[in-house]
């Protein structure tokens, strides 16, 4: 006998989980990698990067391993229930996606080269799936900080879906949604920098192998 999985989708404010006014439960001061706060505000000069690309425990260290990256974070994100629990966000009634926050020096290491990491650590073409990891929560997507980082994320998608398309890839199903109105909530103490914690733990995600062109495509100005 086979089990009749459910479709993936996303439900609608009104579907959604109502969540709750505070969190119910802490977050650790500090990263246990990097050694920085976790939890802003951050220091002056330092940005700030929203990204989801399937499961968060492999995610967020393919980010704190990147030169200049002040700290990572991990939590949920894009979706409608306040202060959310991971089993909350696994029954796919959050509207939420598992989703890492990025603080980085931009003097150290660019919005740029973060979608070069961002692309080619996971496959953005696969829906409301990443791997054999199946679900809303686990959607591509980038949500941004200014209009700079959306025009970044248009070139990127852009020049990456010119070679993905060559390759044989399919069309990038990326979500890219402005950060304002979209809380980033962060996730239990035990997701935070669980691969750390967990050297041998699962991570389930994985490139699509083809390298992101980032600067071949130049980026829209801003300029009015």
């Amino acid at each position: 006998m086979f089990l009749q999985r459910r479709t993936p989708q996303l439900p609608t404010p009104e579907e959604a989980l109502r969540g709750r006014p505070t969190p119910e439960f802490t977050v650790p001061s500090r990263h246990t990698v990097l050694g920085n706060p976790l939890v802003g505000p951050y220091p002056d000069g330092l940005e700030v990067a929203d990204f989801a690309l399937g499961c968060f425990w492999g995610a967020e260290r393919k980010f704190w391993q990147t030169d200049g990256v002040w700290t990572t974070l991990a939590g949920y994100q894009g979706g409608y229930t306040e202060n959310p629990a991971y089993e909350e966000v696994c029954s796919g009634l959050t509207g939420h996606t598992e989703a890492v926050r990025v603080v980085f020096d931009p003097k150290i290491v660019t919005y740029s080269e973060l979608l070069k990491v961002f692309w080619e650590s996971h496959d953005p073409t696969q829906g409301f799936r990443q791997g054999n990891d199946v679900g809303t929560q686990y959607r591509s997507a980038v949500y941004t900080h200014s209009p700079e980082q959306e025009a970044a994320v248009a070139a990127s998608r852009e020049a990456y879906q010119k070679v993905l398309t060559a390759s044989g890839h399919g069309t990038i199903t990326t979500e890219i949604l402005p950060a304002e109105g979209r809380m980033f909530w962060p996730a239990e103490a035990y997701h935070q920098q669980y691969l750390d914690k967990n050297p041998a733990g699962y991570c389930g995600i994985g490139g699509t192998g083809v390298s992101c062109p980032i600067g071949v495509a130049p980026v829209p100005s801003t300029d009015t």
